[in-house]
């Protein structure tokens, strides 16, 4: 498997996993203090929906929604990296400080980390932007 392949799979399961902790960190919260808007998820508990979503959800969500908005960018980016076979020696790099920057992001807006949640989030992007530049380039 080329360098490029192997690490575009390795930074795609470790995305998945980040965001399926974004999703179980949801319903840890939900389900520990037995909070749920949805009607039919609260008369499942015997509850009454209330009225908004716990902060810790709505926090998890708007980092799910940053996540939507970049992680399936990455990983079209990622395709066309391979498939044009941009630097190679380059991918491990940008797909892991990529991934690691997504982590980081979620760390920091869960916790409500400023400016770091930016920085994180402006890593991610240039990686984004070196990894388009490179498939321009390998692009006859």
């Amino acid at each position: 498997m080329d360098q490029a392949e192997y690490w575009y799979a390795i930074a795609s399961v470790l995305l998945f996993f980040k965001m399926f902790a974004i999703s179980a960190y949801q319903g840890f919260h939900r389900i520990g203090k037995l909070t749920f808007k949805i009607p039919e998820d609260a008369a499942f508990v015997g509850r009454e929906p209330a009225e908004e979503e716990l902060p810790q959800v709505q926090r998890a969500a708007r980092a799910w929604l940053n996540d939507l908005e970049n992680i399936p960018v990455f990983l079209a980016l990622g395709v066309a990296y391979i498939w044009v076979e941009a630097t190679s020696g380059m991918a491990p790099w940008l797909f892991m400080v990529f991934t690691a920057a997504r982590y980081l992001h979620t760390l920091f807006y869960l916790g409500g980390i400023q400016p770091w949640r930016t920085v994180a989030y402006a890593v991610g992007v240039v990686c984004m932007f070196i990894m388009s530049f490179q498939i321009l380039y390998a692009l006859p």
